[in-house]
């Protein structure tokens, strides 16, 4: 009966929120990224060189260091369901500003306030999750969630190239009107946000009332069993050897990830393939990541491992980056941008499983965020290490075998530093 009552309620469950919490993030991370593919027309335009536009890209993550805490915080005292429609229609508004950029000073105070905007998106979702789904549901909820990003590159790059060619349109450059009609359905769907979530399992009116009572008392259980091993604070969350340890990890996915991100179609473009080209091709690593994050989510919670999964996937990451720098100019680095996209993104649903294992309530809204805050200087470490190579050699190749490092160093950490016991392995998916 019991088996039941969860099959039937977690469906339920995935089929409302996780569409919904997936279309959030896919705009989110669009509105970051489509300045990877503005910046193929507009740097000229704004005067900007490889060095600068890695650091006035990278302001974003100042932005969203200083407001990651206090924003996850607010989150849990409000409720998700208001303060993610806040984050939403402020970032859009924000995006849809680039577009009137002048030049490398009001490009980055842009940057910087859309990261301010932005702030806590990712890490309220992680919190939103442990208000609704048991701890063997959260690699895969965690997974499907962040399948946004990849999805988000890979259908965004010929969108955002096609996009580039409005050039002339209302007297804008084709890249402004990037910016602006890519930011549009973020304020929308930012609105519709106020009428599609619920903050807590017991306001759903759309669960049964023994579906409600199920699931209540089994995230109550599972949250006095955490606080009776590891009872941590708001602040002592902060630096909890654990979370530091896990933020380090973070620091160099994240520098890996985003420094090869922002620069790929750069990359891709010294194949000698036109706009639109570079738009269907740098699809497929972000293909690849796709279906990395889908597995590796499922086989976490299948398996109950999550740290022998994190190493793993930094690995891959790892050797993926270092062929794609030694074979630089060919299209065998698109194969190892590919291999490092399988990596990178395998990450997602172990990592994000972990914090939850020790921390509960403001302690788990104040150590999420702390992490991915943390993590996320690595947006601006990433894209700025990339640029400096490529200004200094006019090669991106040291570049690449720098963020090879930084994704090594979070194999290490993963293997000696992050300990957290193996979880009762899942014998069925119920909810899949």
């Amino acid at each position: 009966m019991v088996r039941s009552i969860e099959q039937t309620t977690m469906r339920k469950i995935y089929l409302r929120i996780l569409p919904f919490a997936a279309l959030t993030y896919f705009f989110c991370y669009l509105d970051r990224i489509n300045i990877s593919f503005a910046a193929l027309t507009m740097n000229k335009d704004l005067g900007l060189d490889a060095a600068i536009y890695g650091m006035a890209a990278g302001a974003f993550f100042w932005g969203y260091v200083l407001f990651e805490v206090p924003s996850n915080i607010i989150l849990e005292k409000v409720g998700a369901r208001l303060w993610i429609a806040r984050i939403m229609v402020t970032w859009g508004l924000i995006s849809g500003a680039t577009a009137f950029c002048k030049g490398p000073y009001s490009f980055a105070a842009i940057r910087f306030l859309l990261g301010l905007a932005e702030a806590g998106l990712f890490p309220g979702f992680v919190l939103f999750f442990t208000y609704w789904f048991p701890a063997h549901h959260r690699a895969r909820i965690n997974a499907g969630f962040t399948l946004a990003l990849p999805i988000a590159v890979a259908t965004g790059a010929p969108i955002s190239t096609a996009l580039l060619g409005l050039d002339g349109l209302w007297g804008l450059k084709g890249w402004q009107c990037l910016y602006l009609f890519e930011a549009l359905p973020t304020v929308l769907i930012g609105i519709a946000v106020l009428f599609a979530l619920d903050d807590r399992p017991a306001e759903a009116k759309w669960l049964e009332p023994e579906e409600k009572a199920w699931l209540t008392a089994d995230l109550a259980d599972e949250r006095r069993a955490v606080e009776r091993e590891h009872k941590i604070g708001t602040l002592h969350a902060l630096w909890d050897p654990k979370v530091i340890w896990l933020a380090l990890n973070y620091i160099g996915i994240v520098t890996a990830s985003l420094g090869m991100l922002l620069f790929l179609p750069q990359i891709v473009k010294e194949l000698g393939l036109t706009t639109m080209q570079v738009g269907w091709a740098t699809m497929v690593p972000y293909i690849c990541g796709a279906v990395s994050m889908v597995f590796c989510g499922w086989l976490s919670d299948r398996i109950g491992d999550r740290r022998w999964s994190l190493f793993w996937t930094c690995a891959i990451a790892t050797a993926g980056l270092i062929m794609a720098g030694m074979t630089l100019g060919t299209w065998w680095s698109l194969v190892g941008m590919s291999i490092a996209a399988i990596g990178f993104y395998g990450t997602k649903g172990p990592f994000w499983s972990i914090p939850s294992m020790w921390l509960t309530g403001s302690a788990a809204a104040a150590g999420f965020a702390w992490i991915n805050s943390l993590g996320n200087l690595g947006g601006f470490f990433g894209p700025s290490m990339v640029g400096w190579a490529k200004h200094l050699t006019g090669s991106f190749a040291g570049g690449l075998y720098a963020l090879a490092a930084c994704a090594l160093a979070s194999a290490l950490i993963s293997l000696f530093c992050i300990r957290v016991p193996r979880q009762q392995a899942t014998a069925a998916a119920p909810a899949e």
